[in-house]
């Protein structure tokens, strides 16, 4: 049952990014959330400042001719609190068919009114990628 609702949510979560599909990317999401990269923390806390940041990542991806989003990783674990780490590793494909981005990524994830959502996500170099307990098979796009 958990396996099914990660896939839902992570596969709906591939689908929105490779559609740039702002809507359907928040849904992923519990407000406030915290996005975490090397280079910043951001705080997330009202549709507008989430808006914001993920036109932003749009924008980049948009920029770079993203075409395919391929998970290359993925497994989770249920924590004692009933709530759900997730370990992807990602790559994004250019229109030449080459990695443009590629990248770990931790989401913290806990069920609210009976599904799934995202409360933090923290991403670094693949080096970091880890390896949890259960694994999670993930169309690729």
């Amino acid at each position: 049952m958990v396996e099914q609702q990660l896939k839902k949510l992570f596969e709906g979560y591939i689908l929105a990014f490779k559609h740039y599909d702002l809507k359907a990317v928040q849904a992923c999401y519990h407000l406030p959330c915290t996005l975490h990269t090397p280079d910043k923390i951001a705080y997330l806390d009202n549709n507008e400042s989430f808006a914001q940041e993920f036109k932003d990542i749009f924008t980049v991806l948009q920029h770079a001719n993203t075409k395919r989003i391929i998970v290359t990783k993925a497994s989770y674990s249920l924590s004692i609190n009933s709530s759900l780490d997730v370990c992807i590793d990602w790559a994004f494909i250019d229109n030449k068919k080459e990695v443009f981005a590629d990248f770990t990524a931790f989401y913290y994830v806990v069920e609210i009114e009976q599904q799934l959502k995202i409360i933090n996500v923290v991403s670094h170099d693949l080096s970091n990628s880890v390896e949890l307990s259960l694994s999670l098979e993930l169309k690729n796009h």
